[in-house]
């Protein structure tokens, strides 16, 4: 037997706003539900776990196309796995592309501050803005 719910009561359930929940109905995230004779949205109670995918999928920064796209080949009655495999293979690799620039950035701002340590501000040049961020090194200038 099917439970219903109204959007307040799934909303709590997955701990959402219920205006999350009808942007995720407007994305097509979730499907259309049905309407009480009041005209209230009546859920299923298998959209808890379609809105608990959508929270585990968006933290592991899955866009909601991608999301959307995943629905779609489950409802359309194939498993999504090998799919999610191929989607998170890519964010991982997107990860590691950002974490190479993050270091690269790290090491160039401590070589800033280390040579920030090095500069007398007295000896700042009439032209230079500030000579820590200056384009040549003052070893060099």
């Amino acid at each position: 037997m099917l439970k219903w719910m109204l959007i307040g009561e799934l909303a709590d359930a997955v701990g959402l706003p219920t205006q999350t929940v009808r942007f995720y109905e407007r994305r097509g995230l979730l499907p259309k539900p049905d309407r009480a004779s009041n005209g209230y949205r009546v859920y299923e109670e298998s959209t808890v776990a379609r809105l608990r995918f959508v929270r585990l999928a968006q933290q592991s920064s899955l866009t909601l196309a991608e999301i959307a796209g995943i629905i779609n080949i489950r409802d359309n009655g194939a498993s999504p796995c090998g799919h999610v495999e191929e989607l998170l293979v890519s964010k991982l690799a997107d990860v590691r592309i950002q974490k190479r620039r993050l270091q690269a950035l790290e090491h160039e701002l401590n070589q800033l501050l280390e040579r920030s340590h090095l500069l007398d501000p007295a000896e700042c040049g009439e032209t230079d803005i500030c000579q820590i961020l200056s384009s040549a090194p003052a070893d060099q200038a």
